[in-house]
């Protein structure tokens, strides 16, 4: 993409209304745009970044066996009253009327309308176990939203639900998620701890939140130091293999890790000292298993091996997909602007051109550009009849992690310049070199 055909309307100032770094570099770097409170339309370079990390997950949910679908951001009222949730949800409830006077709403969690899917198709065991699981819009009204993106009331999530014949065996689609999500928030550049969590509206009692440890997040935490010292890695996994996902599950939680809600000041004093950590999370994730709270009320069975209906066990497991951006953001910036972690940014390098107009400044750009196009990798060019500083200004801003600088100067002695964003530290590289650098940096994440 050439930066003069690019929709990317940044701002210079600090919007006023913007209280934390990521609403603040969201709106200044032109990835969205408030269209009420806690709604926002997604501009391209936000769009971009969001369709980033669905890809990854979608990717990570198919490696564990999950199965993709999509279900509508209207449901009926009627399945809600099924669950004894329609009054007990409370005013976050979006609830409307449709023409014919039928109580409908905007979806806020869609265990409800998954469960009325199953029951209407699957009747044996023999089809289970099953996940389902969709990337979709929700709506949850809050009271005050705020922090952007974070807290807004329209968000993006990554919504799925097991269905198993026994306990046994939605726990182990349970940590099957676990270790899904701790391998989906690793590519994402981010460390998101798992802890112990309130079960809240969703109901049952397993269920761990993923927070990433920021000074702006809505969560206080209590931890013990060494979790951070955890990462999965590039560990091989078998989904199938019940005491291996068994046996991550108990290395990601066995030490002290709980959100506000769910901390035992007695259980954390046996922590040693030194290791007790009491900070922020941002929450980006949850998973859940709620038995058969819904199977039961809906009437969702199997026929099971002795030949009697047998309501299913369940679970569900979010990602909120929006929120990760600016999770992302939090965890990762400067006073320049956004940094991204190479596994998500919106473009893999930035080509600032200092002299655009010079004939061979020019065409050594369109030959990196072509250069890097051709490996697969997505280049955004400046291609601006700016002055240097504003480039290198919008390109801090916009944290791309790598920035390859072209001029005359450099040109003669045949030479660009490679820039790493997250360090500063620049070198000197022929045209060619750089090129194939960037794209060995991205071999892993491509």
């Amino acid at each position: 993409m050439r930066l003069s055909r690019y929709f990317l309307p940044v701002l210079k100032e600090n919007p006023s209304e913007a209280q934390i770094v990521s609403h603040r570099l969201m709106l200044r770097a032109g990835m969205i745009k408030q269209a009420a409170a806690g709604i926002y339309s997604w501009l391209p370079l936000g769009f971009k970044v969001l369709r980033k990390l669905e890809n990854i997950i979608h990717e990570e949910q198919a490696r564990a066996g999950h199965i993709a679908i999509q279900m509508p951001i209207i449901q009926s009222a009627d399945l809600w009253r099924e669950s004894g949730r329609y009054d007990d949800y409370g005013q976050e409830m979006l609830r409307m009327k449709d023409r014919h006077d039928r109580d409908m709403l905007f979806t806020p969690t869609a265990e409800e309308l998954v469960t009325d899917i199953f029951r209407g198709h699957v009747s044996s065991y023999k089809d289970l176990p099953l996940t389902l699981y969709q990337i979709q819009w929700k709506f949850r009204d809050e009271i005050r939203p705020r922090f952007g993106v974070m807290r807004g009331r329209e968000f993006y999530m990554k919504d799925g639900y097991n269905f198993d014949l026994t306990k046994e065996d939605a726990l182990h689609a349970y940590n099957r998620h676990l270790v899904t999500y701790l391998r989906t928030y690793e590519r994402m550049g981010l460390q998101a701890l798992p802890m112990r969590a309130d079960s809240g509206p969703i109901g049952g009692d397993n269920t761990h939140e993923f927070l990433v440890l920021a000074d702006t997040g809505e969560s206080e935490v209590f931890y013990d130091s060494a979790v951070t010292d955890l990462t999965f890695g590039d560990r091989q996994i078998d989904y199938d293999d019940r005491a291996q996902c068994q046996a991550i599950l108990e290395e990601f939680t066995s030490k002290y890790a709980r959100t506000d809600e769910t901390h035992d000041e007695a259980l954390f004093n046996q922590v040693p000292e030194d290791r007790r950590r009491v900070a922020r999370g941002i929450e980006v994730g949850q998973i859940f298993y709620f038995g058969t709270k819904y199977s039961e009320a809906m009437g969702a069975t199997v026929q099971g091996p002795d030949g009697k209906p047998t309501p299913v066990h369940m679970g569900s497991h979010g990602i909120g997909v929006s929120r990760l951006i600016g999770a992302i953001i939090e965890a990762s910036h400067d006073d320049k602007g956004i940094i991204w972690p190479e596994g998500v940014t919106p473009f893999h390098c930035g080509i600032v051109n200092l002299k655009q107009g010079d004939d061979e400044a020019d065409a050594a750009c369109d030959k990196l550009y072509g250069a890097l196009t051709a490996l697969g990798l997505e280049p955004l060019y400046d291609d601006r009849n700016e002055r240097a500083g504003g480039k290198f200004a919008t390109m801090d801003l916009i944290g791309l992690p790598w920035r390859i600088t072209v001029g005359p100067r450099g040109l003669k002695n045949g030479v660009v310049e490679l820039t790493c964003r997250r360090t500063g530290e620049s070198e000197e590289l022929s045209p060619e070199a750089a090129v194939t650098k960037v794209a060995e940096i991205y071999e892993q994440f491509v």
